[in-house]
């Protein structure tokens, strides 16, 4: 998907015209529906998908077998990688809850306000090709993510901000050394780490149906993601008869190169309903396979194999947050 980049050229303004846009679109009569920051309920386990297995030996050797070679999906131990350094200093315990987590805006802005990152903005629509749902993708510096973070842990905002597939090469050697390569990653395969990418936001959060051409270790930072898998050939004959319904290309090429399809409009809406709607009535759905679920808190960790199709939903109350390595 081609991102807009905002393009700053020297000009001191384009910071505080991307603030006022920001600005414009939580505007208090501008009309729209209310997005809520409060506690998602938990999506359970239905008819269709499965607990994703936990390992229980999570050695090199034993992972590489069992699952990388065999490219099936695992948890691994719970709390695994609760050594990474960015739990400790990219997050903090709510004063008001300490079971819930909290971004250290102060760490991040002190060592990174400056760097360009890509942010997903998400807004209520009425236009009726968007399905309710407005998206766009655009760059701007850490520090106007932060700026709406701290807005948004003290006042539900309608307009959301999620800081998605953020490659940690962006960001500067300070940050980058709170995210030391798993052995997983560097061992498993031949060592080759494709991409490392950070993903904040405020619950809901929510990644379409989708599956990555390379092997996946991800990581929960902070908060509860829910996770949803389907098999290869299952996925793409599920995406095919969404695609199908909509007049569209559903061969494996179309999956391929996703576009603003994924995050609006009526595609998002049918596969959303197929993946997540624990009341659908799988015999008239596309719903005709046996799907997994995973259940990620901070410090677990999961392997999605290349091909598989997954979709991802933030949950609960405070910052939810994620890392991933794509690796071979």
């Amino acid at each position: 998907m081609k991102v807009q980049r905002w393009l700053f050229n020297g000009n001191p303004g384009a910071w505080y015209r991307l603030s006022l846009a920001v600005t414009r679109f939580n505007h208090p009569n501008r009309p729209h529906a209310q997005f809520s920051t409060q506690n998602s309920p938990s999506v359970a386990t239905s008819c269709g998908y499965h607990p994703l297995k936990i390992l229980d030996d999570a050695s090199i050797e034993n992972f590489r077998k069992e699952h990388f070679i065999a490219e099936l999906p695992v948890i691994l131990p719970r709390r695994h990688f609760r050594d990474l350094p960015a739990f400790g200093r990219w997050f903090q315990s709510s004063p008001s809850e300490p079971n819930v987590s909290r971004l250290n805006t102060t760490y991040l802005e002190q060592h990174g306000a400056d760097a360009i990152v890509p942010l997903e903005l998400t807004q209520p629509s009425t236009e009726p090709d968007k399905d309710g749902v407005s998206f766009r993708q655009f760059h701007a510096p850490l520090s106007l993510f932060l700026e709406w973070m701290r807005t948004a842990e003290e006042q539900s905002q309608s307009v959301r901000l999620y800081l998605a597939q953020c490659q940690l090469s962006d960001l500067p050697q300070t940050l980058r050394n709170d995210f030391a390569t798993p052995e997983l990653v560097s061992q498993a395969g031949n060592g080759d780490v494709y991409d490392t990418n950070v993903w904040i936001g405020y619950p809901p959060t929510y990644t379409p149906l989708h599956r990555d051409p390379n092997p996946n270790l991800f990581v929960q930072l902070a908060g509860r993601k829910i996770v949803r898998l389907i098999a290869p050939d299952d996925g793409q004959a599920l995406f095919a008869s969404v695609r199908r319904q909509l007049g569209r290309s559903g061969n494996r090429e179309a999956a391929v190169f996703r576009g603003s399809e994924m995050m609006q409009g009526r595609e998002r809406t049918l596969l959303e309903k197929e993946v997540w709607d624990d009341g659908l009535n799988t015999a008239s759905s596309a719903r005709k396979y046996v799907g997994y679920e995973a259940q990620l808190e901070a410090g677990d960790g999961m392997f999605i194999p290349k091909g598989w199709w997954h979709s991802i939903k933030g949950v609960g109350h405070g910052v939810t947050a994620s890392v991933n390595w794509w690796f071979r």
